[in-house]
């Protein structure tokens, strides 16, 4: 290998072997950075690597959503997504949420839940199993919420792809509004709306958004909708900025590039967190003995693991329940329970890694491929396992 960048902080090999590099950058534009905004030699260099220029440096160093949030309309079917919601509130109608069981379904799923529980209206959430139903709607799940008398359903982080069980669920006189941010095809699935900055058709250059960026940018919508139908004139508009802390948690957990819009909801989502105003998070925070403000370091590998647990290896519902949850009884048991969760999480993932490393390392590693299996593995733990193998074996 021949080296031929400069060494950063003097690191020549790293823990994983790796030797640091600075990247290619403007000098010039590093030196104006640090001057103007006071920033250390290194900072200023990563901005002009990543071509933050002066213009652009004010909002990235200091995000706000006063600056960044688009117009919701933006996104393709969100008028009619938002309409449909709307009218059911004042309706009385019961909204269905299917969230995923990860933590950008939980998030997404508890933030429409307050939000609708919020402004007076009536909403119930259902997670599928991971094992016994899969990923995604099905359709017995969506009947099942139409025999209860639940007749508009709201998708969350799934759904994109769903077709068989959505056309099933029209078929059936369900009105399906599914907001997701995963890849779409050309073909879209049978719904009231398909909220989607993915789709092909979408021109809104919101594709990096979580689920629950997207779920909040239906929820300014909605509210939207409902002041111009004068749901407001006789009780209080809520503050939306008070469930920036769910948006957060999920675009953190996602890994979704902390650019933008998502720069902004997590920046301002953490100060929401800090307040503790959620019971569900403050849950979080207390069995994982997070007595600090919280910052992405704490959301992705203290409380997002124990939000995933449930989904991985418990009850698949158990996390958006607790993080919507009003009692602080009732967060305070869920999040004890998601906490042994994650505990048997970590077990049974240790055991699997020990044993699929062993597996590959008595046969040769070619093409950059490895292979390993065994029956005993927990479905929950192997996408985890395998994202470890990757690392290690390169």
């Amino acid at each position: 290998m021949i080296d031929s960048g400069e060494v950063v902080l003097g690191i020549e090999r790293s823990l994983t072997g790796k030797r640091w590099e600075a990247s290619a950058s403007d000098d010039r534009i590093s030196r104006a950075l640090g001057q103007r905004f006071g920033l250390s030699d290194i900072v200023s260099r990563i901005m002009a690597a990543r071509e933050i220029d002066l213009d652009d440096a004010e909002v990235f160093l200091n995000p706000s959503l006063r600056a960044l949030l688009p117009d919701p309309s933006n996104l393709c079917d969100m008028d009619v997504a938002a309409e449909r919601i709307a009218s059911a509130v004042i309706a009385g109608e019961t909204i269905g949420i299917f969230g995923d069981y990860d933590v950008d379904g939980a998030t997404s799923a508890a933030l429409l839940h307050r939000f609708i529980e919020g402004v007076g209206g009536r909403v119930e959430i259902y997670v599928p199993d991971r094992i016994s139903e899969g990923y995604g709607p099905n359709l017995p799940a969506l009947l099942a919420l139409g025999e209860k008398g639940i007749q508009v359903i709201v998708t969350v982080d799934c759904g994109i792809t769903a077709f068989e069980p959505l056309a099933g669920a029209a078929e059936a006189g369900i009105e399906v509004i599914v907001v997701d941010h995963h890849a779409a095809e050309a073909y879209l699935p049978e719904a009231h709306a398909v909220v989607n900055p993915n789709r092909l058709d979408d021109m809104s250059e919101m594709g990096r958004l979580a689920a629950v960026g997207v779920a909040f940018l239906l929820v300014v919508a909605v509210n939207r909708q409902l002041r111009i139908d004068g749901w407001y004139d006789e009780r209080q508009e809520p503050n939306l900025l008070q469930w920036l802390d769910l948006v957060a948690l999920g675009t953190v957990c996602d890994v979704v590039p902390l650019v933008g819009l998502n720069r902004a909801l997590v920046a301002q989502g953490l100060k929401v967190m800090a307040r503790r105003d959620n019971f569900g998070i403050r849950a979080l925070a207390d069995v994982a003995s997070l007595d600090e403000a919280p910052t992405t370091y704490h959301v992705g590998f203290l409380l997002g693991p124990r939000v995933n647990a449930g989904g991985r290896v418990g009850e698949a519902g158990m996390g958006a329940r607790l993080l919507a949850t009003s009692s602080r009884e009732e967060a305070h048991e869920l999040a004890m329970q998601l906490d042994a969760w994650n505990k048997e999480r970590r077990e049974l993932e240790a055991v699997c890694l020990e044993e699929a490393i062993s597996q590959v390392e008595r046969v040769s590693v070619s093409d950059g491929l490895v292979y390993a299996s065994a029956e005993n593995w927990h479905p929950g733990v192997i996408g985890v396992v395998a994202g470890r193998l990757k690392d290690q074996f390169n």
